[in-house]
């Protein structure tokens, strides 16, 4: 982390620290003081102090005054993140169906080939990839504002989930043919229909994660 631009350094202190948090690099409990980072990180205290109050703000960690104490995600926040995905992303696929603009179908058609070309050659890394893309497109193409700023830090700290899920040949098969049916409902205009596909896909990534 030592070649890090310093104009963004607490931004990628942040990415680094809530990904490894995600990830159970840090297990929940575990405390992270600002000298161990120092000198995990090799930088300075000021970025992984503003990383730390920021992590705080999103409910990964809390102060317990000798260091910040990891939370995590447990398993009661994930299935309320789920909850609340799967009606807000209804939300945005409606309003993408009715918002999207020609480059945004253009995005979009390219995200679902990409996405099935990496399922061809079961590239899993990519393929996550592709879907984090193709959500996010989605929070884009809404035109909504809040419905971005509420989904995209939902869909962050879900990726270890998502990237399980891909690795299940099964489960990603369906995944595809769920996203499939999604964009072409959008490129369509049917707002009510995407919002009925995505609740569906959520509904159904939920039960996948917890084993229903």
């Amino acid at each position: 982390m030592k070649n890090f631009k310093t104009t963004s350094l607490a931004d990628q202190v942040f990415d680094k620290l809530e990904n490894d948090i995600i990830h159970g690099v840090y297990a929940r409990g575990e405390v992270l003081t600002e000298l161990r980072l120092v000198e995990e990180l090799g930088v300075s205290r000021t970025p992984i102090r503003e990383a730390l109050r920021r992590l705080e703000h999103e409910g990964l960690i809390e102060d317990s005054g000798k260091g910040s104490v990891v939370l995590g995600i447990t398993e009661d926040d994930l299935l309320d993140i789920m909850n609340i995905r799967q009606r807000v992303e209804a939300l945005a696929s409606y309003y993408a169906a009715l918002n999207i603009t020609e480059e945004g179908r253009a995005e979009l058609a390219h995200i679902v080939d990409l996405q099935d070309f990496y399922y061809t050659k079961w590239d899993v890394e990519r393929l996550r990839r592709a879907d984090d893309d193709f959500h996010d497109a989605i929070c884009r193409f809404s035109g909504r504002t809040v419905v971005k700023d509420t989904l995209q830090p939902l869909h962050r700290k879900t990726r270890r989930y998502r990237r399980l899920a891909m690795e299940d040949h099964d489960r990603a098969t369906v995944t595809m043919a769920e996203h499939r049916a999604i964009f072409e409902a959008i490129m369509a205009g049917d707002a009510d229909r995407a919002a009925e596909l995505t609740d569906r896909h959520i509904a159904n990534a939920k039960a996948h994660m917890f084993g229903g």
